[in-house]
């Protein structure tokens, strides 16, 4: 089969033209085929699930706000306590249900084995939720 050309040429060259309308006609094809059949591929399996009409429990525990200064010295809300007191106010704070989360401030000169003091007497007594509390660094 040739085409015709406006060359005046031999005609011996290879028509390097692709034709398209076999190709246009085979993506047409599978495009109304994937119309079709796409509505079929979403099987939904209807599935009775029981009703839960309880209500989220919205009970917070409370912050016990725990800081440490650069000498050693522990506050506990704001007010100093020495070893003995901050033991008995931590198994107290244990004991409360729900129990209430230990956020810990050390400044930035407090010697780690002191903050690693307070931690442990913290999970000795059975508080669990301890959070440490820092300043965002500014960048000027």
């Amino acid at each position: 089969m040739s085409f015709a050309t406006l060359n005046d040429d031999d005609g011996n060259d290879a028509l390097a033209e692709i034709n398209m309308i076999p190709l246009i006609d085979v993506m047409l094809v599978l495009l109304v085929i994937f119309i079709v059949t796409a509505p079929l591929l979403t099987h939904a399996v209807k599935v009775d699930l029981p009703k839960a009409s309880s209500a989220p429990n919205l009970t917070r525990p409370d912050n016990v706000q725990l800081a440490i200064d650069a000498v050693g010295q522990v506050y506990w809300n704001g007010e100093v306590v020495d070893a003995p007191a901050l033991e008995r106010k931590l198994r107290a704070a244990a004991r409360l249900s729900p129990q209430p989360e230990l956020h810990l401030l050390a400044e930035r000169r407090t010697p780690y084995e002191k903050v690693a003091e307070v931690m442990s007497a913290a999970a000795r007594e059975g508080l669990t939720r301890i959070g440490f509390v820092t300043e965002p660094s500014r960048n000027n």
